[in-house]
């Protein structure tokens, strides 16, 4: 019998990172979730109101969706916490399949409508925690998957990497990971391993329905086409295994319309793609100065 693939979902204690770690468990992978959070009351809503979501619960939740959950504690801020995960599912696992870079900083002010100067400080965090982070779990998981020939790293994105979206540290985060993307997959061209950006939709999540009870003006239109998370990973599976998986690589591609391209839908529905209404990703660049 052979073994059972193995995703690593990062920042899944709630959120986009909890549904994509549900989502390969709906396809029978062995899931390692990382997040900060063992017991709930680290992470607020945009009202005050506390989150719920543990690591331990979504890799429960895993386990239940058909796949096997592994919860590791882990704090994407800190390079050694994060050397330490990568040897552990090398050692436990010997391979690793998909490496989903999600977790970010999520300041509590991402979504107020004021300039970048009258929000703290603090938000430039998401370039540590969403930028950096991704750089560094990219830079594990290439060692390792390069040298088993196989492998995908993707970086949950948005149209923030092409319209102000959230104020210009969250842009410039999504448009970073689109970079990675792209330039990842130079250096990888031809190792079994590739590389994609994935723009998500509007998201199913803890935060996102309270932002609707709060910005209703904003947010209610969007919920209600909005993707749930597992769609994601179902993407990303199918993306892995695409005959074109090669041509693929390097792209930020939004997520509605390469699932219609692969035939992926999401609990049965079709996604609208934003591409009008809030921009393209840019094409691959086929340059390279070294």
């Amino acid at each position: 019998m052979a073994a059972a693939k193995v995703a690593l979902v990062t920042g899944a204690s709630r959120g986009a990172g909890r549904g994509i770690a549900r989502g390969f468990g709906e396809l029978g992978y062995t899931v390692y979730v990382t997040g900060r959070t063992v017991t709930p009351g680290d992470a607020r809503g945009w009202d005050g109101t506390v989150l719920p979501g543990t690591v331990a619960e979504t890799a429960a939740e895993v386990t239940a969706a058909g796949g096997k959950g592994i919860a590791v504690m882990c704090d994407h801020a800190d390079d050694a916490q994060v050397a330490a995960l990568f040897e552990q599912i090398e050692r436990e696992q010997g391979h690793l399949d998909v490496l989903v870079n999600n977790a970010t900083y999520i300041h509590h002010q991402l979504i107020e409508k004021k300039p970048f100067w009258e929000k703290d400080l603090d938000a430039v965090k998401i370039l540590d925690v969403g930028l950096r982070s991704a750089y560094v779990a990219s830079w594990h998981a290439a060692r390792l998957m390069v040298k088993q020939g196989f492998g995908t790293i993707a970086f949950g994105s948005s149209f923030g990497g092409s319209c102000y979206m959230h104020g210009p540290a969250y842009g410039a985060q999504k448009a970073g990971v689109d970079k990675f993307a792209h330039d990842m997959e130079h250096d990888l061209r031809g190792t079994g391993v590739i590389a994609v950006s994935i723009w998500m939709g509007p998201l199913v999540t803890e935060r996102s329905l309270i932002a609707r009870e709060t910005n209703p003006e904003q947010y209610e239109g969007f919920i209600e086409t909005a993707e749930n998370p597992e769609f994601t990973a179902h993407i990303v599976d199918a993306i892995s295994r695409a005959p074109n998986r090669d041509e693929l690589s390097g792209q930020t591609l939004i997520a509605a319309e390469i699932a219609r391209e692969l035939g992926v839908t999401d609990r049965g529905n079709e996604r609208p793609s934003y591409r009008e209404m809030l921009g393209s990703p840019r094409p691959k660049n086929p340059a390279a100065v070294y």
